[in-house]
């Protein structure tokens, strides 16, 4: 009988297979997001959307040229529900699979998923780290294609078109949620 883990069994997971602090700080970011844009657009189900963020890179470190393609092996490994797998897969579509969004859930992951890591960038390059960070300030990073330049513009701007904002809007929201 497949389930749908809770937060914290999710981070259990991640952790048996992820080691790298960086890897599990950021299931931890984007499941935070994930939570906080749930308490926005679905706040019956939170806990769902921050599992899901959690567990949404669970195959990177072990399998990096296979992302998502693993996770959803693992993830039915492991009796995961069907609503997780596809959640979960369709963050990287168009990159590493070819499912795509349909929830506006997974939109949320797959608007936030890079966005958070461009933020986090910026947020690094500050003394006062995300505290105070303005948007126009990471607008201005977005528009800087040496900075972070692992973080794919055009996948933030995909999202951000995926979940019906404007990237000033994606962006605020996401700061605002990193902030919490």
């Amino acid at each position: 009988m497949s389930y749908i883990p809770t937060p914290e069994q999710a981070e259990e997971l991640v952790k048996r297979f992820n080691k790298d602090a960086f890897h599990i700080q950021h299931a931890e970011t984007v499941s935070k997001v994930m939570g906080e844009f749930a308490k926005e657009y679905d706040a019956d189900n939170v806990d769902y959307w921050r599992a899901v963020g959690m567990l949404h890179d669970i195959d990177f470190e072990l399998y990096p040229e296979q992302h998502c393609v693993k996770a959803n092996e693992m993830l039915r490994e492991l009796d995961i529900d069907e609503s997780v797998i596809h959640a979960v897969i369709s963050h990287g579509y168009g990159i590493c699979i070819d499912v795509a969004p349909e929830r506006y859930m997974e939109k949320v992951l797959f608007a936030v998923d890079e966005l958070t890591g461009l933020i986090g960038a910026a947020a690094l390059m500050r003394p006062t780290g995300i505290s105070d960070m303005e948007t126009k300030s990471v607008v201005k990073k977005f528009k800087d294609k040496k900075f972070a330049a692992g973080c794919s513009r055009e996948v933030i701007s995909q999202g951000a078109e995926m979940v019906g904002m404007e990237l000033h809007e994606l962006i605020g929201k996401t700061i605002n949620a990193m902030r919490a």
